[in-house]
């Protein structure tokens, strides 16, 4: 007993409802910018309750920067029509 990860993991609560944010591994989608993009399987805490999912600040980043890169070559594309 303490406050080791397990504990702060059993601790964190879903910002909507209050239930409780289990580790599992979920889908982010975005569409923008003229594109639809689906990414499967990022870690992730999803809530028990009401199914809304929060990222760690490393999985958001990398996010971010996958969107960039993204965003980056379909200009190029976009250019070169």
């Amino acid at each position: 007993m303490g406050s080791g990860p397990e504990d702060e993991e059993k601790a964190m609560n879903c910002m909507l409802c209050g239930g409780n944010l289990e580790k599992s591994a979920a889908s982010y989608t975005v569409d923008q910018k003229g594109y639809h993009l689906f990414i499967e399987k990022i870690p992730a805490y999803v809530c028990a309750r009401c199914g809304e999912k929060a990222f760690d600040e490393k999985e958001v980043i990398a996010i971010q920067n996958m969107l960039k890169t993204f965003e980056d070559k379909l200009e190029q594309v976009q250019m070169a029509a």
